[in-house]
């Protein structure tokens, strides 16, 4: 939860009247400057340190644009990769091959044999990891980063500055055998409100958009199914027309840019699960569920594919544990759940 960087246009220094546009602007850094106060002091004194929020000097002037429209109401605009920040060739992460999940003890790099990756982003990741890591099973690791963006090995306070492009994400390693790509989809869209454009509840910004990135075909046919079924649940639940704003792309999109996920720093990973941590998570579930699999699954009935990825995750499981207005599963334990 950080603030954009401020970076004050050069006024003359001849004294004279300030104009009406001038006395808007400083308004506005003031209440920047007030607001990233109050971040600081959100934050748990033991990573106060690492996870700083400051201001800068060096931020290009569009950036205050992105600034007044979040404080007027409006939506933050992604940055061009022309003008994302040049990050770094060195991963942020430090012994990123030996770090292992602080719950479930596997590494975070690995990716045993026949296993898969999933990568979505839905607001906050603190509360967005630990929601997947108490599957019961078939998880073998999760993992928060920055992704879908075009700054080479972002930090976090680039990645919040807006000036990346990135969205915090989850990365999730799974065996397909115990759990399907489906159950993951739907936690994804369960846990969050993904008709907020560029945010979640009160954090606003390009770094907290919705998005969820798919590595074949099959994996794309199904979010796309999905997402229609969702909005139309979202729809039929509210008696109102919410459009699904959440942002679909390959993986593969991003390759040109370094790849569409970097790791974040170590002390964000599990961070909801270490001593001290404060039970933070922005996203907005909305308590509407994701219809039956096969009311909207896109392979047809009896094929292969439609058993394939067919869902492991019993509806009791669902029924009790599925995230809740106020996302409330930061509060959970932090074992994975048991059936």
């Amino acid at each position: 939860m950080a603030l954009l960087p401020l970076s004050v246009p050069s006024f003359s220094h001849k004294p004279r009247k300030s104009s009406e546009q001038e006395m808007r602007f400083y308004k506005t850094a003031a209440l920047a400057l007030a607001c990233t106060a109050s971040a600081r002091a959100f934050v748990p004194h033991h990573f106060a340190a690492k996870r700083s929020i400051t201001t800068s000097t060096t931020t290009s002037h569009p950036m205050i644009g992105s600034i007044l429209d979040l404080l007027g109401g409006g939506e933050a605009s992604m940055v061009t990769p022309d003008q994302a920040l040049p990050g770094r060739s060195q991963p942020i992460l430090n012994n990123l091959d030996t770090i292992r999940h602080y719950v479930l003890g596997n590494k975070l790099l690995e990716v045993p044999e026949g296993y898969e990756i999933c990568v979505f982003a839905n607001g906050c990741f603190w509360g967005s990891e630990k929601g997947v890591w108490r599957f019961p099973f078939g998880i073998h690791s999760t993992a928060v980063g920055y992704c879908a963006g075009f700054t080479p090995n972002p930090n976090y306070n680039e990645a919040c500055s807006g000036r990346t492009g990135h969205t915090e994400g989850v990365r999730v390693v799974y065996n397909p055998k115990e759990i399907s790509f489906v159950d993951v989809m739907r936690w994804f869209w369960e846990a969050h409100d993904p008709t907020s454009g560029m945010g979640q509840g009160n954090d606003r910004g390009t770094q907290y958009r919705s998005g969820i990135y798919y590595f074949n075909d099959d994996q794309k046919q199904l979010i796309q199914a999905a997402k229609d079924a969702y909005e139309k649940a979202l729809n039929d639940k509210t008696g109102r027309d919410r459009k699904i704003t959440t942002e679909i792309a390959a993986a593969s999109d991003y390759d040109k840019y370094g790849g569409l996920w970097y790791f974040a720093e170590e002390y964000h990973q599990q961070y909801l699960a270490k001593p001290g941590a404060r039970p933070y998570c922005s996203a907005q579930p909305q308590g509407v569920a994701l219809p039956d699999y096969d009311e909207w699954c896109p392979f047809p009935e009896g094929s292969e594919k439609r058993e394939q990825y067919r869902p492991k995750l019993p509806e009791s499981f669902w029924k009790q544990h599925a995230p809740k207005r106020g996302c409330s599963v930061v509060s959970e334990p932090n074992e994975p759940i048991t059936l």
